[in-house]
């Protein structure tokens, strides 16, 4: 029977974001909601300035849609899927809150970083306290093993700095068409396995109705894009893949299913690193897939193979969870 519930999740969100997005998208234009591309971002990225953005909100309405609705038909609507959604819609209203000050001050700056940062801790602060509600074990399992440790009173700030970090990493992830959408289409599908394995059905509906959103998203936002998610997309999946660890107990699993979100965040601290400390760049331009643009790659070369290195970390994820 999961089987099929699992299926008809991935369906109905994939076609709520197939079948709004030719609505949504001149909506957008209309509004002239377009994105305003960073002059000291590849020059080729120039082209598309104007183009929609905050079509995150697309991908969101989707995946709400999708889990309510297999959710509340199958089983019962529990506080496991409603700290889903306070995580994904509270971080998705932050990056649209972002999003709506770039597009009507037509610059590249929105919210400001301390404000981005408090919202951010609010929304992780109110999903602890849910946690703690549910009565959520302190202890983190170490992915391929039996082993576990307890974190006790620093448990709380481990969430926190989880939410923050995963949140800001997936939306650095967030540069070339098609790039986001479809790493996080693989990560989420990968927590959908697992989570289904360890019978958290409603976590595993959650991942397939994202999985289902993301990928309706895609087909307007591949390679030529004819919308962006914006942060209010990024954002929205960074803290919703972080919460989905949290609550089946792989917190340490996310590193490795989210390895491209990894390096991705990696290339820019030791980007800026070497150049506080030694004056010299290590990468031509951070996040790391700009490194292989400026390095003559095809923007589609480089986002398929994102999503090759996306999927082989998946992979490992569920090898290190299932078999070992």
């Amino acid at each position: 029977m999961i089987e099929q519930v699992l299926l008809f999740t991935l369906l109905t969100s994939f076609l709520v974001a197939v079948v709004s997005s030719p609505f949504f998208i001149p909506f957008l234009r209309r509004l002239k909601f377009g994105q305003s591309i960073r002059d000291e971002g590849p020059k080729s990225h120039q082209k598309k300035s104007g183009t929609p953005t905050m079509g995150g909100i697309i991908i969101v309405l989707a995946l709400v849609a999708g889990t309510y609705a297999m959710t509340a038909k199958f089983f019962s609507v529990t506080a496991e899927t409603h700290l889903l959604l306070l995580v994904t819609l509270g971080y998705g209203l932050i990056g649209f809150l972002d999003d709506f000050i770039k597009v009507v001050k037509k610059r590249n700056l929105g919210l400001t970083s301390k404000q981005k940062l408090l919202g951010q801790l609010v929304i992780a602060g109110l999903f602890y306290w849910g946690l703690a509600d549910l009565g959520l074990s302190t202890k983190i399992m170490v992915p391929g093993t039996d082993f576990d440790f307890d974190l006790g009173w620093f448990y709380p700030i481990f969430v926190l700095f989880m939410l923050i970090g995963a949140s800001n990493a997936v939306n650095l992830t967030d540069g070339l068409d098609g790039l986001l959408a479809g790493t996080a289409a693989i990560a989420f599908g990968a927590f959908a396995v697992l989570a289904s394995n360890m019978l958290h059905f409603e976590a595993a509906i959650f991942s397939v109705a994202v999985v289902g959103a993301v990928l309706g998203f895609l087909v307007f936002n591949a390679h030529p894009a004819k919308v962006f998610m914006g942060d209010t997309g990024s954002l929205a999946l960074g803290g919703a893949i972080s919460a989905i660890a949290i609550l089946t107990k792989m917190e340490l699993l996310l590193v490795i299913i989210g390895g491209v979100f990894v390096i991705e965040t990696l290339s820019v601290m030791i980007q800026v690193t070497s150049f506080k400390l030694r004056g010299k760049r290590v990468f031509k331009m951070s996040p790391l897939h700009h490194h292989y643009e400026l390095s003559g790659w095809s923007e589609w070369r480089v986002v398929m193979t994102f999503w090759l290195v996306g999927l082989l970390f998946a992979s490992l994820g569920i090898y290190l969870e299932v078999w070992l």
